[in-house]
């Protein structure tokens, strides 16, 4: 169990809802459902109806500061039978750049395949009090693009299983090119804070907002006023 699952939930039943993507940049089609993930019908651009609010609100200031800029969507919903699609889809993709056959894996190397697994991916959990939080609808896994719709450069890619996937893994660099990697993880991360959001500790690109995660890094920043999660899983 990761520290954030300990958190209670207190489910406000706040409805997924759609977000528009004509207001938001987007991959299409979906990063996931390109590698063969089934949403049985449902759509990962959902999120729940407070999440939009905020999200909205953050793109705004995003176009205060530079305006055409937009915040790309790479996912969003996620049921947790997706999720388990994902974290054996990265085991397997881990085993073949290792060259290795689950077969023939010792104890030992399994356990740490998984543990790199699971670096940054949530356990599909189906028990209620731990869902994933991308199966709550108060998570977004985003990035950013200029006016022109081009990608800004983030110095790593989104799902990246390496220590580059850390928010702050460029921020002592003295290189010129790394230093603004570090600068644009920034941006990301002021407007998405400023509109209630929490950057995921080891991950640069999962914002989250009334989800476990969300309050457990909240209430490490306000020991004194502890909060718990309202977005379970749906």
């Amino acid at each position: 169990m990761k520290p954030y699952q300990k958190i209670p939930i207190e489910e406000n039943g706040e409805p997924l809802v759609p977000i528009p993507l004509s207001l938001f940049a987007v991959e299409s089609p979906h990063p996931y459902q390109k590698l063969g993930a089934d949403y049985q019908g449902k759509s990962p651009y959902y999120i729940r109806q407070g999440v939009l609010q905020a999200l909205k609100k953050a793109q705004t200031e995003l176009q205060q500061q530079y305006p055409g800029w937009k915040i790309q969507i790479f996912d969003a919903y996620r049921p947790v039978a997706v999720q388990q699609f994902m974290v054996d889809y990265t085991f397997a993709t881990v085993l073949q750049q290792k060259g290795l056959k689950e077969t023939e894996l010792s104890p030992q190397q399994q356990q740490d395949i998984w543990q790199q697994v699971y670096q940054i991916w949530a356990i599909p959990s189906h028990n209620p009090s731990t869902p994933p939080p991308h199966s709550t609808g108060a998570a977004l896994d985003i990035t950013l693009v200029n006016e022109k719709g081009n990608t800004i450069d983030m110095g790593g890619e989104i799902d990246e299983l390496s220590d580059r996937s850390h928010p702050n893994y460029y921020a002592k660099s003295t290189i010129a090119q790394e230093q603004s990697y570090h600068h644009n993880r920034e941006l990301l991360h002021t407007v998405m804070r400023g509109a209630g959001f929490r950057r995921h500790p080891g991950e640069w690109w999962h914002f989250s907002l009334g989800d476990q995660m969300w309050a457990w890094l909240y209430n490490q920043e306000q020991p004194k006023q502890t909060i718990i999660a309202y977005y379970g899983r749906v």
